[in-house]
């Protein structure tokens, strides 16, 4: 039985690919759990509207995140934070609060794509990496002051 993947699958291969397998297998297994469908002339159809789709969505997201990215260029954040003797951090500069001024600035951006390599534990000026959606990397400066 000839199917259309939905989804990558390890064993047969990736989205869009058309698979031959057995008829049990693709019956039992695939259609139920929504990885494959038959190939008919229709379903070929839809594979490619649904392809069109995702690509204009990935677009779109893409933009969005560089516009983001220029924005994260022209801002920069201070964080003030207690220090002990020779100018070291009580603690560290987590992505957490780099998050929380970015809010108060205006821009939202998640936690989770704040990349600050190293952490922070010193005073100074750091720019850290903001992994944006689409392969976009935004850049935001980080100024550590003192409390």
């Amino acid at each position: 039985m000839k199917l259309i993947l939905r989804q990558d699958f390890q064993q047969l291969g990736h989205i869009g690919d058309v698979v031959d397998v057995k008829d049990g297998y693709a019956r039992n297994y695939l259609i139920p759990r929504n990885i494959a469908f038959e190939a008919t002339p229709s379903s070929i159809r839809q594979l490619e509207e649904e392809k069109r789709q995702h690509s204009r969505h990935l677009e779109k997201e893409k933009l969005s995140s560089e516009k983001l990215a220029v924005e994260l260029e022209k801002v920069s954040v201070t964080i003030q934070m207690k220090v002990g003797e020779e100018d070291k951090l009580f603690g560290s500069v987590t992505s957490q609060m780099i998050a929380d001024s970015l809010k108060e600035k205006g821009l939202t951006v998640d936690k989770r794509l704040i990349d600050l390599g190293d952490s922070i534990k010193a005073l100074g000026i750091y720019t850290v990496d903001v992994k944006l959606p689409g392969s976009v990397v935004g850049k935001v400066k980080v100024w550590v002051v003192r409390e």
